[in-house]
């Protein structure tokens, strides 16, 4: 009863891992599909800041243009050739920044061509990753349900076994559990001891053969038990 209650531990101890680390898979890949929404509002952002300079560049055209015109008129009014040279120089002043304005256009015309694509592909990408989210995340609802469904068999697997199990065996074998990292039977295979691999004494091997006793490992302390009848012949010479 104890190698089964054991087994039902493993079972169930496999089983809660698995239930536990359900919630962190889902917080990793939430956390990398933020990183890329921030990316994304990022890249929006850029280029809503691209758009606002381009129309300020133009709006700075259209004021420089009026002045320019507003100038031209003024110069035909001039009454002495430094009035008219000095016409000239602020109209020549208003074409540069004119021509500036122009070139500070283009230049975030091709910034935002290459952002406008960024944004398009990364809209699609982050659309694409948030479906397969939402999928991985039904999927980790649906096995934890059926995990904690299984658990939930589990302990009442367990406490059956338990009451078949005496008191002072059951006592035994929690103690040992807890310290031995919940595992408190092992199974001798090859004349060892399949948890801490130390050799198990020829003699000691027929006692538990005999099944006449709980006997523990000499080594770690767990409760040994052997499925499948072994040649001492074999062993003989190993423990000798």
């Amino acid at each position: 009863m104890a190698i089964k209650l054991q087994t039902l531990d493993d079972t169930a101890m496999v089983l809660s891992k698995e239930v536990a680390a359900l919630p962190k898979h889902i917080a990793e890949i939430e956390k990398k599909l933020d990183s890329h929404q921030k990316r994304l509002d990022l890249d929006r952002a850029a280029l809503a800041a691209n758009q606002r300079d381009r129309k300020k560049a133009e709006g700075d055209i259209q004021m420089q243009e009026q002045k320019v015109s507003k100038l031209k008129s003024q110069m035909l009014d001039a009454k002495t050739n430094e009035q008219y040279r000095a016409f000239q120089h602020e109209i020549e002043f208003c074409e540069n920044e004119i021509k500036r304005f122009e070139e500070q256009i283009l230049e975030l015309m091709g910034r935002s061509e290459a952002l406008d694509s960024a944004v398009k592909v990364a809209e699609k990408a982050l659309a694409e990753e948030k479906k397969e989210v939402d999928g991985e995340k039904a999927r980790a609802r649906d096995l934890t349900a059926k995990d904690q469904a299984k658990l939930a068999a589990l302990q009442a697997d367990r406490a059956g076994v338990a009451k078949l199990i005496s008191r002072s065996l059951l006592s035994e074998y929690e103690r040992i559990r807890k310290g031995r990292a919940n595992v408190a039977v092992a199974e001798v295979i090859n004349g060892r001891c399949s948890k801490c691999n130390m050799s198990v004494r020829l003699q000691f091997l027929q006692e538990l053969r005999a099944g006449n006793a709980i006997m523990k490992c000499e080594s770690c302390a767990r409760i040994l038990y052997i499925n499948e009848p072994e040649d001492f012949s074999d062993i003989a010479p190993a423990q000798a």
